[in-house]
């Protein structure tokens, strides 16, 4: 059984922020369990060589099922995903402003939004996951992943823009620049850098901002389940447990606690593992 993330190759770093890899193999007679799946500031390439999932948008009537490779847009909904008996997903996580690079489309039309990729790339994805079904080990997954991301970064739409370096920066920095100085560092005003931020990662910056800092909540929380609310609020730069409380509510509509009780039931958790950063080798 796998859950974890691996940094890609140098060349590919300016495009992809990480390959992840999850590999769940459930008996026969074994309920199957779903995955509470919260917001996180990714746009993320799904490949499901195996079984596929089933995915439903909390508090919506839209459902995903049967689809062999789902683009995620940046997500600011739970979804609860349902997976197969021999559930294999090879995830491409793409640096913010790159999916807008790679594709030409505005990110914001791809926000909260889960699609069959192929209406986005080509039909070659088929035969990319047909290539991830047929390979005999994790590595040479990953092999497949950075030969289909440089066939992408071949046909490149957009050029880089400053904007696509402060985002990786404020991803790095948990979601503490300010708008005006991720402008100044973009060479626009707030006005032109709040529009192109949009158009190039799906969402203004605040909000950008605001997903980084519960995802790092979350993840935090899993790591170190016995640090207290208070502590890990404050270590994610929240002013106080009700600013984390609020945020949790905005994005999941539970509290803290109550989130994470579904995550105690999530697939990874029959098997000893949490999501928690697990990083690459």
């Amino acid at each position: 059984m796998l859950l974890k993330e691996f940094i890609p190759a140098i060349e590919l770093r300016e495009w992809v922020r990480l390959f992840r890899i999850v590999h769940f193999v459930f008996g026969k007679d074994e309920p199957l369990p779903f995955k509470a799946y919260p917001p996180r500031p990714e746009h993320c390439l799904a490949f499901f060589p195996y079984d596929t999932e089933k995915l439903y948008v909390h508090n919506s009537t839209q459902k995903v099922e049967h689809i062999p490779v789902i683009l995620y847009g940046q997500p600011l909904s739970v979804t609860q995903r349902f997976v197969g008996r021999d559930f294999l997903v090879f995830q491409i996580i793409f640096q913010p402003g790159a999916l807008y690079r790679l594709t030409g489309i505005p990110a914001d039309l791809f926000t909260d939004a889960y699609l069959d990729a192929e209406t986005v790339f080509s039909s070659e994805l088929r035969l990319v996951n047909e290539q991830l079904f047929h390979a005999t080990s994790y590595e040479a997954m990953l092999e497949t992943g950075h030969q289909f991301v440089k066939g992408l970064i071949r046909k490149l739409r957009k050029d880089f823009h400053p904007i696509d370096q402060v985002s990786q920066w404020q991803l790095m920095k948990g979601g503490n620049i300010s708008v005006d100085q991720m402008a100044k560092d973009s060479c626009l005003s707030t006005r032109q850098f709040e529009r192109k931020f949009k158009e190039r990662t799906g969402i203004n910056p605040k909000l950008f901002a605001r997903v980084i800092r519960f995802d790092k909540a979350f993840l935090l929380k899993n790591r170190y389940p016995h640090w207290d609310w208070l502590r890990i609020a404050i270590e994610c730069d929240f002013h106080d447990y009700q600013h984390l409380a609020k945020t949790y509510k905005d994005f999941t509509g539970l509290s803290p606690a109550a989130f994470h009780e579904l995550e105690e039931r999530s697939p990874e958790r029959k098997f000893g593992l949490s999501e928690n950063y697990y990083g690459g080798d």
